[in-house]
């Protein structure tokens, strides 16, 4: 007898809280949280910390007009998770700005002067690498979800009491 499944897909806009189902756990030992709801409630671009692995972590931001630029010493991936997200990069025509010796993305205070590279037009599901001592930023027509595979850094913001649920 065939088991009939549905996928659902979530979104920024549309979530479900959700919850820990443990067989024969304890639930006390798992903690989660749900990357739509940390995009929906956090301002836009802050890269918020949702899993951690030693240094590496997983980040999520919500996305939402236009970003500052950004790079980092360190190649970085970034996925859509729901709506339609370009990436610009710019070849920095001075690359000193970035901080070798720091781990995880770094802001870019002011607007860098380089080489345009190019954008990459994402969509749900689709992936874009972030090269390392390239600036990026991202633009989004409206509000979406954005995970980032990197490594923990200064401006990664850690709100674990904030964004877990046990």
């Amino acid at each position: 007898m065939a088991t009939e499944y549905n996928t659902v897909f979530a979104s920024i806009d549309n979530y479900r809280k959700g919850g820990v189902q443990c067989l024969n756990e304890d639930a006390k030992r798992y903690a989660f949280s749900n990357i739509y709801e940390v995009a929906a409630t956090n301002k836009p671009y802050d890269r918020i910390v949702v899993a951690k692995n030693l240094d590496y972590t997983i980040e999520v931001c919500r996305a939402e007009g236009r970003s500052g630029w950004m790079a980092c010493a360190h190649d970085e991936f970034v996925i859509a998770m729901d709506y339609d997200v370009v990436v610009h990069y710019l070849k920095l025509a001075d690359d000193t700005m970035i901080d070798r010796d720091k781990d995880g993305f770094q802001s870019i205070k002011s607007a860098p002067e380089g080489q345009k590279m190019g954008r990459i037009f994402l969509k749900r599901g689709h992936q874009a690498l972030l090269p390392e001592n390239t600036a990026y930023s991202f633009q989004a027509d409206k509000p979406a979800t954005l995970m980032f595979q990197t490594i923990l850094g200064d401006e990664s913001i850690e709100k674990w009491a904030e964004i877990c649920q046990h």
